[in-house]
């Protein structure tokens, strides 16, 4: 049995947003202020990427990134032993078949962006908490710093 009414539960569902989410927000302006530029949700790559980086600047040079940031909320994409994924008691076989269907849409995107050559980084909502977005967003700093040093 649900707590809310149908009405209260059909309006809290259409607040909930499959694009722009505050954690992607976070990442984009994170990325923005240290001078990387990116495509958002390219409908010509399997899955729509939130955050595509294609090329950056370094050093008056061109290099290439090729590199796709997903930014996943832990809930809807079934994030195994975090604290955010909690299965809803109330329709549970739904849910479950719906976070499925989303974790095998994620996979197999991942799979077929890896076969065109673009790596993948998949960073989950509850990386992006107070309490650890920086150590977070470091890493991910590092890891497309590599990347263009490969290239350079």
């Amino acid at each position: 049995m649900d707590v809310h009414s149908t009405a209260t539960r059909s309006y809290n569902m259409s607040r909930i947003k499959s694009k722009d989410t505050r954690p992607e927000l976070l990442v984009r302006r994170w990325l923005h202020a240290h001078g990387y530029r990116y495509r958002l949700h390219v409908k010509t790559l399997p899955g729509k990427p939130d955050i595509v980086l294609g090329r950056k600047t370094r050093d008056g040079e061109l290099v290439e990134l090729r590199t796709i940031i997903l930014v996943h909320g832990c809930f809807w994409h079934g994030h195994e032993g975090c604290r955010y994924y909690v299965v809803p008691k109330t329709r549970t076989d739904w849910w479950l078949n719906k976070i499925n269907r989303n974790k095998d849409n994620d996979h197999k995107a991942h799979k077929a962006l890896k076969k065109l050559g673009w790596k993948v980084t998949t960073l989950w909502e509850c990386d992006l908490k107070p309490a650890v977005v920086e150590r977070t967003l470091n890493a991910l700093l590092k890891k497309l710093n590599a990347t263009a040093d490969k290239q350079h």
